[in-house]
C-alpha cells in the first residue's frame, strides 16, 4: 500500500485494521450493522469485513444512507485531491470541486448555487450534474449539501454559536432547511449536536487533521522568515503560530484573531478562534487547510519527486491566509530578499494596516485592506520606501481585487488568474507563479526565473539559457512542480543524468 494508485476494497480494509493515517480522507468505510460511516483512524473496534462499505467521500457514504461517525467525526479529516490533466470531465469535477470547498460558494438556494457553480465553469449545471453522477456517483448539489451538514456539525460541536448563526454560517437558506435537513439526514436535531468544546486559550479549539508525514518544524520555520510584527508571531520549540486576520464573505465582514497548535502525534492541529472570527468559521478553517497545506497527498508527490529530492516526503507548500496579502508581500518582494521584503511589509502595515484588539501585546494590527491601499497616497508608499514601479503594481492588484476583477483565492483557476495577474503593470512571470503556488494552492506552479532555484538546480549559463533548462528538468515532475520547487529550496535536489 506505499503506492498513491486508487484502492481497492481489501487494501482498503486492511488501512481500515491498521488505522493508517496515510489514508485519511482518501476514503470512507460504511459499517451496515451500525448505519455509521467513519474514517480510517477511527478508534472504534474493527468491524467485520461482510460488514463494510467504502466510499471515496462522505457525500457519497450520506447518499447511501449512512450517518457520520459522532468519534471519527469525518468532517474533520483531509480533503482528498486528485491533478489530472488528461481528460476534460476530470477536470471539470476537479475544478467544481474546489469551488464547492468555499464556504462562499454554500450560501444561498440550492437552484441559484448550482446555477451560479455551472456558469462559473462555462457549463449547464445539466451537464455539470451529467459529469457528477458518472464520476463519483452523486449530484454537485449532494455534494454541495453534505459539505453544509458537515460544516454545521463541526460549528454545533466545536462552538458555542447560537443555532441561528451555525445555520446562516454553513450556508442555509433558513433555519427551518436546516433544522429539517439535520433531522433527515442525521436524524438528530441541533441541541444533539452540541456538546462542549475544549477550551485553548480562552478561545474553542477545533481539530484539523492532515495525512503524515508533516514536517511542522520547516513550515513553521519557513512563516517564520516571512514573519510580520503587529500581524503574526511564532514559537518554533511550541509548534504554534497565531495571527490577525480579517475575513470578508456574505455575510459582513469580521476581524479578529487566531491560532494554531500542531500536534505531530496525533496527525493534526488545534485551531482556536476569537469569537470575532467565529461567525465565518467555515471560511477561517478552509483558509487554515490551505495555509497549512493539510490537504495534500505525501503518496502521491513523493511517487513523482521522491527519486530526485529524497528526504522531503514531509515538506508542504506553505500557503496563504489572505491571498491579497500574499501577493502584496509577492510584489515587495521583487528582486530583494527575504529579509527586506519582509521590512517593506512591515513599514506598509504600520502606516496603512488597521489597529486591533487582541489578548497578545504582539498582535496589533490588521494587513492593510484592498480599498486602504487602492487609495494610498504614491508619496506615502514612497516614504515607506517603496520604488515606483512596485507602488503601481501594489495599487493596481488592489483595485482588481477590491472591484472583484481579480481572485485570489485557493478555489481561482490558476491559469485565468496567472495570465490576469501578468496583464497588471509591474507584476511579471516569477511573481505571478510565486503568488499562483501560495496563493492559489496550484499543485504545479513553476517560477522558472527563479534564481535560487537555478542555483539549486545546479543550472549554468546566461539567464535565459538556465530558464529554459529549468523548464526542461522539471517536466518530468508535473503535477507537483510547486512541491519541488520547496524541496529545491530545502537543497534535496539530486541531479541525475537525465536532468539539463
Amino acid at each position: 500500500m506505499d503506492q498513491p494508485e486508487a484502492l481497492d476494497d481489501d487494501a482498503r480494509y486492511l488501512a481500515l485494521c491498521t488505522r493508517d493515517a496515510r489514508f485519511d480522507g482518501r476514503f470512507f468505510t460504511g459499517v451496515t450493522s451500525t448505519g455509521i460511516y467513519c474514517r480510517p483512524v477511527c478508534s472504534v473496534r474493527t468491524p467485520r469485513r461482510a460488514n463494510c462499505r467504502f466510499f471515496d467521500g462522505p457525500a457519497q457514504a450520506e447518499r447511501a444512507g449512512f450517518r457520520p461517525c459522532l468519534r471519527c467525526r469525518p468532517e474533520l479529516a483531509p480533503q482528498a485531491r486528485t491533478w489530472s490533466t488528461q481528460d476534460a470531465g476530470e477536470l471539470l469535477v476537479q475544478h467544481a470541486s474546489r469551488l464547492l470547498d468555499d464556504p462562499a460558494q454554500w450560501s444561498g438556494d440550492d437552484g441559484p448555487a448550482m446555477q451560479r457553480l455551472a456558469a462559473r465553469l462555462g457549463v449547464s449545471d445539466r451537464h455539470l450534474r451529467r459529469v457528477f453522477e458518472a464520476r463519483l456517483g452523486v449530484s454537485p448539489l449532494q455534494v454541495l449539501h453534505t459539505r453544509r451538514l458537515l460544516a454545521a456539525k463541526q460549528l454545533l460541536t466545536d462552538t458555542t454559536l447560537p443555532v441561528g448563526a451555525v445555520a446562516q454560517a454553513s450556508g442555509f437558506a433558513s433555519l427551518r432547511r436546516f433544522n429539517a435537513a439535520l433531522k433527515e439526514r442525521y436524524g438528530l436535531n441541533p441541541l444533539a449536536l452540541r456538546r462542549r468544546g475544549t477550551d485553548v486559550g480562552g478561545s474553542r479549539a477545533i481539530a484539523l487533521g492532515w495525512r503524515p508525514p508533516l514536517d511542522t518544524t520547516a513550515m513553521l520555520r519557513f512563516l517564520a522568515d516571512r514573519l510580520l510584527p503587529g500581524v503574526d508571531a511564532i514559537d518554533l520549540d511550541a509548534l504554534r503560530y497565531w495571527r490577525t486576520l480579517r475575513i470578508t464573505s456574505g455575510h459582513g465582514t469580521h476581524s479578529g484573531w487566531f491560532g494554531l497548535q500542531f500536534e505531530p502525534a496525533r496527525h493534526r492541529v488545534w485551531l482556536h478562534a476569537s469569537d470575532g472570527l467565529l461567525p465565518a468559521l467555515p471560511a477561517l478553517i478552509w483558509r487554515v487547510r490551505a495555509l497549512c497545506d493539510l490537504d495534500a497527498d505525501p503518496q502521491a508527490i513523493d511517487a513523482v519527486l521522491g527519486a530526485h529530492f529524497p528526504g522531503g516526503t514531509g515538506l508542504r507548500v506553505p500557503g496563504a491566509i489572505d491571498g491579497f496579502e500574499l501577493a502584496v508581500r509577492a510584489v515587495l518582494g521583487q528582486q530583494v530578499t527575504v529579509a527586506a521584503a519582509r521590512t517593506l511589509a512591515a513599514r506598509l502595515v504600520s502606516r496603512f494596516g488597521e489597529p486591533i484588539d487582541t489578548p497578545d501585546t504582539g498582535l496589533t494590527r490588521l494587513f492593510p485592506a484592498p480599498q486602504a491601499l487602492a487609495a494610498a497616497d504614491a508619496d506615502a508608499l514612497g516614504e515607506l520606501g517603496i520604488v515606483r514601479q512596485r507602488q503601481g503594481a501594489i495599487q493596481a492588484l488592489a483595485r482588481a481585487v477590491h472591484s472583484g476583477t481579480l481572485d485570489l483565492g485557493p478555489h481561482a483557476d490558476p491559469t485565468h488568474t496567472v495570465q490576469a495577474l501578468q496583464a497588471l503593470p509591474g507584476i511579471g512571470a516569477w511573481t505571478a507563479q510565486y503568488i499562483a503556488m501560495r496563493a492559489l494552492r496550484w499543485p504545479d506552479a513553476w517560477p522558472a526565473g527563479d534564481i535560487a532555484l537555478h542555483h539549486a538546480l545546479g543550472l549554468q549559463g546566461t539567464p535565459r539559457e538556465r530558464e529554459r533548462a529549468c523548464e526542461a528538468a522539471a517536466q518530468a515532475w508535473r503535477p507537483w512542480r510547486s512541491y519541488a520547487v520547496l524541496r529545491a529550496w530545502a537543497g534535496l535536489h539530486q541531479p541525475s543524468t537525465s536532468t539539463p
